[in-house]
C-alpha cells in the first residue's frame, strides 16, 4: 500500500473520528469518489487504535479512574467514582455492540455503504445536531451522568452504525437533548468512544487475524501513528473551540457535503 494512501486514510480517520462529521462516511467516500482502492480492514483497525490512543491520553485522568475502578466493579461494588464511570461506560456500549453484530450477521452494514445514504445522513443528522444544540438546556455536567442517561446515550450511539451519521455527532446530540453542556456532552461522547472503539477493533481484528503479512503490519503501524497525532490535534482544537462557539460550523459543513454527495449520487 502506497505511503500517501496510508497517510491520507490515517489523517482522515484521525481528524474526523471525534469531530461530529462521520469518520466512516469520509473513509467510504475516499474509495468511492477517488481512484484509490479500499484500504482494507487491517488499516481500519490500525487507524482506530491510533485514535483510541489520542482520546485515552487527552482524558487520561478519567480513563485512569475508570481502569482503577474496574476491580471493584468486577466484585459487584459500584461505590467509587471510578467504578461508577467504568460501569456506565460498559452500559452505554451494550446497545452498539448488539446492533453492530446484528448488522454484520444480516449483511445490512455493507448495503448501507453508498454515497446516497451518506449524503442523506450527513444532512439529516446534521440538522438534528443543530436542533438539539440550539434548543436544549446546559444544566448538566459529566458528573451528573447516571444509569438512565448512559443507556439512552448508548441507544443514540447505536444509530451511528448507519454510515454518515457520526458516532461522536449522534452521541453529542443525545447528550445535548438530555441537557448536558456542550463541553460535557463532547466529553461523554469521547469517553464512550473508548469501549466502542475497543469493541469494534476486536470485531474487525477477528477478520484480520489470518493476515500475518509483514507488509500489512508495517502499513498498520504507520497508519496508527499518523491517526494518533491527527486525532489528538483535532480533539484538542474541538474541545477548546466549544468553549466559545456552538456546533453550527460542523452542521454547515455536513449540510454542504451532503448536498454535494446527493448531487453526485443522483446525477
Amino acid at each position: 500500500m502506497a505511503l500517501f494512501h496510508i497517510f491520507l486514510v490515517a489523517i482522515i480517520q484521525g481528524i474526523t473520528e471525534f469531530l461530529p462529521v462521520s469518520s466512516s462516511g469520509h473513509l467510504i467516500l475516499l474509495s468511492k469518489v477517488t481512484p484509490l482502492p479500499d484500504q482494507g480492514l487491517a488499516i481500519d483497525v490500525a487507524a482506530h487504535v491510533g485514535t483510541l490512543g489520542a482520546v485515552v491520553i487527552y482524558f487520561w485522568k478519567d480513563v485512569r479512574s475508570a481502569v482503577v475502578g474496574l476491580p471493584r466493579l468486577a466484585t459487584g461494588q459500584i461505590d467509587t467514582e471510578g467504578s461508577q464511570l467504568a460501569f456506565l461506560l460498559i452500559v452505554a456500549t451494550v446497545p452498539v455492540i448488539i446492533a453492530g453484530l446484528l448488522l454484520k450477521v444480516s449483511g445490512l452494514n455493507e448495503m448501507m455503504r453508498s454515497i446516497s445514504v451518506i449524503g442523506w445522513t450527513m444532512i439529516l443528522f446534521g440538522l438534528v445536531l443543530w436542533w438539539a444544540d440550539r434548543y436544549s438546556g446546559q444544566a448538566k455536567t459529566d458528573k451528573d451522568w447516571n444509569l438512565t442517561d448512559a443507556w439512552k446515550l448508548g441507544m443514540w450511539q447505536a444509530i451511528a452504525l448507519i454510515p454518515g451519521t457520526s458516532r461522536s455527532g449522534i452521541t453529542i446530540t443525545g447528550a445535548r437533548r438530555l441537557g448536558y453542556a456542550r463541553t460535557d456532552a463532547a466529553k461523554l461522547a469521547m469517553l464512550m468512544s473508548i469501549p466502542t472503539i475497543l469493541a469494534s477493533g476486536a470485531l474487525l481484528s477477528i477478520d484480520v487475524a489470518t493476515q500475518s503479512d509483514i507488509t500489512i503490519l508495517r502499513d498498520g503501524a504507520i497508519a496508527a501513528v499518523f491517526s494518533f497525532f491527527a486525532a489528538l490535534v483535532a480533539l484538542i482544537l474541538m474541545m477548546r473551540l466549544l468553549r466559545a462557539i456552538s456546533f453550527t460550523p460542523y452542521v454547515v459543513y455536513r449540510i454542504l457535503l451532503g448536498i454535494a454527495l446527493l448531487s453526485f449520487a443522483y446525477s
